[in-house]
């Protein structure tokens, strides 16, 4: 599903990224869940994390109760009163059960302009036709680990020497975009807390940015790898066609590494990967 800094265009090259080995993959800013849907479901300890309360509730309900959850969105409608209805409620505190919220964000999430949840989007979309993307990420998650927790707490619960994190925390000076991040919303001290746990981990991580001044001087330092992208900017495409959008992944170890891995291993086959 769409969502605010989602890596659908980035998803595949942050997977070739992955270092080789790893018992442990976090992800500490899940979201939609992009790259966790799109990496191989090996034998490794998955952890999904987000600090939305609402959005884990979602996957906690698409993991454990997905045919409730489908049942609950079988007869709604995209209708603008019943999203400023199910809007206004979902930002009080509501007696509803776990499905009916998780229903109702998920509505939002489909109906509202540019999965921003704060305005209408005024788009046909048939909700049926995700009933069989929630059967598949329920199946997809029966085994992820799905938590809530400030994501200080959560590197340093999961930690290990094994662990790898990936982290696509809310981009600098874009913060006012994402909702529920905390009391004061994602601050430029949050930021630096960020590179502090990530710092001092036994484990590896992999971290999605804006490419701008403060965050490569914040990861300035020994043994971090800073590697610069561009992706299509989908907000720009609208009325600037191929505008692109400057990113840069960081890491504390080498992300060539799975790359430079492969021609080693399609040689044990042969020059072109397989037997005669």
């Amino acid at each position: 599903m769409s969502w605010i800094g989602g890596k659908k265009s980035l998803r595949e090259l942050i997977v070739t990224l992955f270092p080789i080995y790893y018992e442990r993959y976090i992800e500490v800013f899940g979201g939609a869940g992009w790259v966790l849907f799109h990496k191989f479901p090996g034998n490794d300890f998955e952890v999904y994390n987000d600090f939305n309360g609402l959005l884990v509730n979602l996957y906690r309900c698409v993991r454990d109760k997905p045919k409730e959850l489908t049942k609950a969105l079988r007869y709604i409608l995209n209708a603008r009163a019943d999203f400023d209805l199910i809007k206004n409620t979902l930002a009080r505190d509501s007696p509803a059960s776990d499905v009916q919220r998780a229903a109702w964000f998920y509505q939002l999430i489909r109906y509202s302009y540019a999965s921003g949840l704060t305005s209408y989007g005024s788009q046909p979309h048939d909700m049926w036709s995700n009933f069989p993307l929630i059967e598949q990420a329920h199946r997809r998650l029966a085994k992820v680990v799905i938590e809530n927790k400030d994501f200080e707490k959560l590197i340093g619960q999961y930690d290990r020497p094994v662990s790898f994190f990936y982290c696509d925390p809310p981009y600098f000076e874009t913060e006012s975009y994402y909702k529920n991040v905390g009391e004061d919303g994602f601050t430029e001290k949050d930021h630096i807390r960020l590179r502090d746990a990530l710092l001092r981990i036994e484990g590896k991580f992999l971290l999605s940015y804006n490419d701008c001044s403060f965050i490569r001087e914040l990861y300035d330092a020994p043994g971090i790898q800073i590697d610069s992208y561009t992706r299509i900017n989908n907000i720009k495409q609208r009325y600037d066609n191929g505008a692109q959008f400057p990113e840069i992944l960081i890491a504390n170890y080498d992300m060539q590494e799975r790359m430079r891995d492969s021609p080693m291993q399609l040689n044990l086959f042969g020059e072109g990967g397989f037997i005669d």
